[in-house]
């Protein structure tokens, strides 16, 4: 209630956790209730956090009409009250998860399936240091077409790729201005901003942390903070994979290490290769890579960033400083020596995707499996293991991965499994321009 307490403009709250599509399910409160739910909670259904994308209810889901659609009860994280700044008035948000009436963690809920593998590190005696870099468009969909938002600065419209330009960023300094200021005020450690390679694309990393559910929640709540802020200024901001044919797509790229009970890195030997700690974590990822691919492109539009050519991998490899490799390891002091994920799209879910990626380079850790040797030059020429190239491929991978069923509960696969072929059987309906104004916004 401190919080609250210090920000007496505040009159309501809202309670949000992520769903298995990392949209926000949640309620809103006054704020002089909030109490109540700090000490007891608040309650809705557990089929809540296993909606499809529109919203719907999953047809045959046991958790809907077979179990009577039972309540299961959402308790703050950690994370505490934050402000709101895309809203008009000043409101709190309050993050929850969820769990069993009796206490229980709900296996269903995707933050609750990465402490899970979190808790698979600690009994190891290990800490695992995330960074994630996101990409994103903004975007003016006021018309019948995608554009470019004009320039709030000089009202022009700048239609080419401008990798990494100051022009391109100062064209929108008020709204990055804004959001740095926002990212301060939620306690998101937004660092360097870039243009990217697509007209409208930026990148915004957000630094390290030695607490893989902080570095998580820091990218969910980002994406929320993205899209809200955006349309204060009159566009959009959207992680969509795709949304322009011509373009690049974007990604969520994921960097990690694993620090040992002395705070030791054990990716690091010395070398520049690294140590054999980290072979073996490249190996784990290498294999989960096929049953995985649907959580790192989990909707129909994912597969439209996946293709040769357009900065995002295809071939199931790894490699030394090499940005066509799935799996990069960038140049670095001994110290810093860490992997690259490349493999996910800005649509996903962060608290499904770091599960994956840590999951899969545990699996590896434990079994001491060995990689094939890195590759050297353009990944897409190398004859390597292609990902599933369509969304129904990924799900029946995902479907039947033994990697995938040693790092999430059987019951949260089931559910993603049913979500998902929902989705694919109903988006069959969808016109391309209905497709686009689906994701736009909701992933």
């Amino acid at each position: 209630m401190e919080w609250l307490h210090e920000h007496p403009d505040v009159k309501t709250i809202r309670v949000a956790a992520a769903d298995l599509n990392g949209m926000a399910r949640g309620k809103r409160v006054p704020a002089r209730f909030a109490d109540k739910i700090l000490t007891e909670g608040t309650k809705f259904p557990f089929s809540v956090l296993n909606m499809d994308i529109w919203g719907e209810d999953v047809e045959g889901s046991p958790l809907v009409f077979q179990a009577g659609d039972p309540d299961g009860l959402l308790l703050p994280t950690d994370r505490g009250f934050m402000p709101m700044p895309w809203l008009e008035a000043p409101t709190g948000l309050l993050p929850i998860w969820m769990f069993h009436l009796d206490g229980r963690p709900y296996e269903g809920d995707p933050r609750q399936a990465l402490a899970r593998v979190v808790e698979r590190y600690k009994a190891a005696g290990l800490t695992p240091v995330v960074a994630t870099e996101l990409e994103f468009f903004l975007i003016d969909d006021s018309g019948g077409q995608l554009r470019v938002p004009p320039s709030p600065r000089s009202g022009k419209r700048r239609t080419g790729a401008e990798t990494l330009s100051l022009r391109a960023l100062d064209a929108f300094d008020r709204f990055f201005t804004a959001l740095y200021n926002a990212c301060e005020a939620m306690d998101i450690p937004a660092d360097t901003a870039i243009s990217e390679a697509a007209p409208g694309q930026f990148e915004i990393n957000l630094m390290h942390q030695a607490d893989p559910l902080k570095a998580a929640d820091d990218a969910w709540l980002f994406k929320l903070l993205v899209k809200g802020l955006a349309r204060r200024y009159g566009f959009a901001g959207s992680f969509m994979a795709k949304p322009y044919e011509e373009w690049n797509g974007s990604g969520m790229h994921m960097h990690f290490s694993v620090l040992d009970k002395q705070g030791r890195n054990v990716f690091d030997n010395g070398s520049e290769e690294g140590s054999e700690v980290l072979r073996h974590a490249v190996a784990g990822c290498l294999a989960a890579m096929p049953g995985s691919t649907l959580l790192f492109a989990p909707h129909e539009n994912s597969y439209d960033r996946l293709v040769p050519n357009a900065h995002a991998p295809t071939g199931i490899g790894w490699a030394y400083e090499n940005r066509t490799s799935a799996i990069r390891i960038p140049s670095s002091g001994p110290k810093a020596r860490r992997i690259e994920h490349r493999v996910a799209g800005g649509d996903v879910n962060p608290y499904l995707t770091v599960a994956a990626v840590l999951g899969a380079a545990l699996n590896g850790i434990e079994d001491k499996v060995e990689p094939p040797p890195p590759i050297r030059g353009n990944a897409y020429e190398q004859g390597l293991e292609q990902l599933p190239g369509s969304w129904g491929l990924a799900i029946d991978a995902f479907a039947t991965s033994p990697q995938i069923s040693r790092i999430f509960p059987a019951h949260l696969i089931e559910n993603f499994v049913m979500t998902k072929r929902q989705e694919l059987h109903y988006m069959a309906e969808l016109s391309d321009e209905e497709t686009v104004e689906l994701y736009l916004d909701t992933v």
